[in-house]
């Protein structure tokens, strides 16, 4: 199409010079036909161009709009997600302080019940120790008797043997069969 408009705007520029010499003939002065060229082909740029170039820059308009929008669009699903995964962030650090909070409170607990148990512990293994400690001194107080008892009674016969004669020990035999219950 562009062809048939420089086709035709050189014709014009041919027929103006060849009326004024009288005739029809081909102008050769290029400065002059370039001019009277660009002029017809500005004007029908300008005549076509301008709905061609209005439509263009209109659906470039439209185009940049649209994308505008849909940036917008992406912008507040964006922030709509941020402010989702915040608000998950704060869920999870409060949940994380509660469990933190809570094994604290755990580990408390648990010193406390340590720390008594030890206690108890402790006092039950002093008891053991004192109970262990009595039954051993009333074992060697028990030792203790039994061997002064035995001593008593040893010395005892050895100086009833060598006091008492023979009618002393009958006497004395005879009271203790008595005092036992034995005796009439």
């Amino acid at each position: 199409m562009m062809g048939n408009f420089f086709l035709l705007a050189t014709l014009l520029a041919t027929e103006a010079h060849s009326a004024e010499e009288g005739g029809f003939g081909l102008h050769l002065d290029i400065l002059e036909s370039n001019v009277i060229n660009l002029a017809i082909l500005v004007g029908v740029l300008f005549y076509f161009g301008s709905k061609l170039l209005g439509n263009t820059l209109s659906e470039r308009s439209t185009k940049i709009a649209e994308e505008i929008q849909a940036a917008e669009q992406r912008q507040k699903e964006a922030a709509g997600k941020l402010a989702d995964q915040q608000q998950k962030l704060a869920q999870a650090q409060a949940e994380a302080e509660e469990i933190r909070k809570a094994a604290e409170a755990n580990a408390q607990r648990a010193k406390e019940q340590i720390i008594a148990q030890s206690e108890e512990n402790v006092k039950r293994m002093k008891e053991v120790a004192v109970q262990d400690l009595n039954t051993e001194q009333e074992r060697a107080i028990a030792q203790l008797r039994q061997r002064v008892v035995a001593m008593a009674l040893e010395r005892s016969e050895s100086r009833l043997k060598s006091d008492l004669d023979e009618s002393g020990q009958q006497q004395l035999i005879d009271r203790s069969i008595a005092l036992l219950g034995g005796g009439s």
